[in-house]
């Protein structure tokens, strides 16, 4: 089984802020906004009722949706670009596609494995219920994804995840002591090095490597960072 791990959600670019992480784990996906016309109405972060400040009329890019998340009822993902479409197109079903985000830390306990100011997390993960799809499907084909509802369809990639997916209820820590730093999860599961803008890139997991992070989600706890 291979995995491979993306990055997704609101962030200092778009729109300008992290989602929050909790000094337990605890943490709010927060979608980026939707940059693109739509055919029809999209959800609102209004809609989404989420526990932060937020402009609450701004349509959102609902991407991935999770079934057990608002405005949603399946387990899908789209993307556009290469550097993301590539890797995810050579999944199969059966393989594992998690994605992580950046969050900001809410919160402080001298024993929180939570990383101070922000980290990257793992939030939630799909085992691929069929091959990734890599042109539109027809009409009832596909669950609701966000690029179907653009005026224009433009995702190069299309995955949907089993029931065995899930959105986490505790994020899994992917940094070390400050939020540019690397843990092991990254530096030897992975195929990245961990230098530089690690957060922003696909990783990569062989077998061996996907078994590792398997357990490493799996776990009851984890280290302290501070």
């Amino acid at each position: 089984m291979r995995a491979l791990a993306i990055n997704v959600a609101a962030n200092t670019n778009q729109p300008g802020f992290r989602g929050p992480i909790h000094e337990d784990g605890g943490f709010e996906y927060v979608p980026i906004p939707e940059a693109e016309p739509t055919r029809e109405r999209v959800p609102t972060y209004g809609d989404l009722e989420l526990d932060i400040d937020t402009p609450d009329d701004t349509p959102v890019h609902l991407d991935p949706t999770f079934a057990e998340y608002a405005c949603c009822d399946a387990y899908t993902y789209g993307d556009p670009h290469g550097v993301k479409a590539r890797p995810i197109s050579d999944l199969r079903a059966g393989d594992r596609l998690y994605f992580y985000a950046t969050l900001t830390s809410h919160g402080d306990h001298p024993d929180a494995w939570v990383t101070p100011d922000w980290g990257a997390y793992l939030v939630g993960e799909f085992t691929l219920a069929r091959d990734p799809l890599t042109e539109k499907p027809a009409d009832g084909e596909f669950p609701w994804n966000a690029h179907l509802a653009r005026e224009e369809f433009d995702a190069a990639v299309l995955v949907e995840g089993s029931s065995e997916s899930r959105l986490y209820d505790t994020a899994v820590p992917l940094s070390g002591e400050r939020g540019i730093d690397a843990n092991r999860v990254v530096t030897e599961y992975s195929d990245d090095s961990g230098k530089g803008p690690w957060w922003r890139r696909p990783l990569r997991f062989d077998d061996e490597g996907a078994s590792a992070l398997r357990e490493w989600v799996d776990r009851d706890a984890y280290p302290p960072v501070r």
